[in-house]
């Protein structure tokens, strides 16, 4: 068949199916584009959602290393108060037995004086 036989009078190109030239190609071409940048714009938020996993991870490391030594701290002042509860206790009874002592050697002392005058 020749060109003739197609259809007399109608330039040839590609008129798609409603008569415009190049009608198919440029949608598919729109439609590539916008497929091309929905895809740059999941790779940037899925290298996003990368990233803030790892900040996260390394956050959550760091506040695993604070607890423990926040621990670590509560124990030391929790010991330290025991120390001091225990050193307080004795320490009043032992400050009482020298307040007794210098008491009573202040009155020898002062009663030694009195005598020898």
């Amino acid at each position: 068949m020749s060109r003739a036989g197609l259809g007399e009078g109608v330039p040839s190109g590609n008129y798609g199916n409603y008569g415009h030239a190049n009608s198919g190609y440029s949608a598919r071409e729109e439609e590539n584009k916008h497929t091309e940048r929905m895809r740059r714009q999941v790779k940037v938020i899925r290298d996003l959602t990368i990233e803030i996993g790892e900040e996260v991870k390394t956050q959550n490391k760091l506040l695993a290393e604070m607890d423990s030594q926040f621990d670590s701290t509560t124990g030391f002042l929790g010991r330290t108060m025991e120390k001091l509860k225990i050193l307080s206790r004795g320490s009043q009874t032992k400050l009482m037995c020298y307040m007794v002592l210098f008491s009573l050697f202040v009155f020898f002392v002062i009663y030694w004086i009195i005598k020898l005058r």
